[in-house]
């Protein structure tokens, strides 16, 4: 058979191979979603790469509704709760404040080669994850802060009008970074990319994005008989609280309202925290 020929030939079923490979290969997922489309977030390409500030906001003292009838059991009974006043962070602890305290402290890192997809995690305004209540414990004690008590998280997240969503609007599942049914590839977002995801408060992503460790421990009877003023949760468990919803969870897991349970060496890619502070001002609700 001619030289030349074979060589057409084979070039010519390599071309053909070549073009069936690339129509079944899949990208790797983007940031950019559907919801970004629609003008509620930010893909990464869009936010500045330098680190952002993750001030504390002031919460004052006050009564609000914690709680909901309408919730699961261990939402109920609902109930009006006061707060001292206190503080929290504006964004969920981002992966440079973390940083920071690995590097300042030898402790552990959270995300590693093991992670998959970790290059869609590691923007340094995403939010800290792969995260143990115990890290979490850890690093606020660290920056002489402490993690909110579950009380004090609701209120932050809802106000004192008992909202379901942290906003005031009809509930859209383009609010904030849930899993949808028409999201492919979702990670988490940069901090405050969801615009409508802000409490009463000014407070980002405590619906969406990640799930986030509270102070107290877990026990679906608890509000039965939790005291009405500063609550701090049972003595003692096994399992601490989440709260929030995150890119990997249902549009319903993001009500303010919502509890989740886990074991305080759990560490998961839909898993962060914040911060909080008690706020030695006699700040009250207006």
């Amino acid at each position: 058979m001619d030289k030349t020929f074979v060589r057409v030939y084979s070039l010519f079923i390599l071309f053909f191979v070549g073009i069936g490979l690339l129509m079944i290969y899949k990208a790797p997922p983007s940031h950019k979603t559907d919801r970004a489309e629609q003008g509620t977030a930010h893909t990464l390409g869009e936010v500045s790469q330098s680190p952002l500030e993750n001030p504390m906001i002031p919460i004052p003292a006050g009564e609000f509704i914690m709680g909901a009838e309408d919730g699961g059991m261990d939402e109920q009974p609902q109930r009006n709760v006061y707060l001292d006043a206190f503080a929290i962070q504006k964004y969920e602890v981002m992966q440079h404040e973390y940083n920071a305290f690995v590097e300042g402290t030898g402790h552990r890192k959270p995300l590693n080669r093991y992670v998959k997809n970790i290059e869609y995690f590691n923007h340094v305004n995403q939010p800290a994850i792969y995260v143990s209540w115990l890290d979490a414990y850890d690093y606020c004690a660290w920056r002489g802060f402490r993690l909110p008590t579950e009380a004090e998280w609701e209120k932050a997240a809802r106000g004192t009008e008992g909202l379901s969503w942290p906003w005031r609007e009809k509930f859209e599942a383009s609010f904030a970074n849930f899993k949808g049914d028409s999201d492919q590839g979702v990670f988490t977002m940069v901090a405050g990319s969801y615009k409508k995801d802000e409490s009463p408060y000014g407070i980002y992503d405590m619906s969406g994005n990640v799930r986030e460790w509270v102070q107290d421990w877990y026990n679906d009877q608890y509000y039965l008989s939790a005291p009405i003023k500063n609550p701090l949760g049972p003595q003692t468990g096994e399992e601490k609280v989440l709260r929030g919803s995150s890119w990997r969870d249902s549009l319903y897991a993001g009500r303010a309202s919502g509890r989740l349970k886990m074991t305080p060496g759990y560490r998961y890619e839909g898993v962060g925290f914040r911060c909080a502070q008690t706020v030695n001002v006699d700040m009250e609700e207006r």
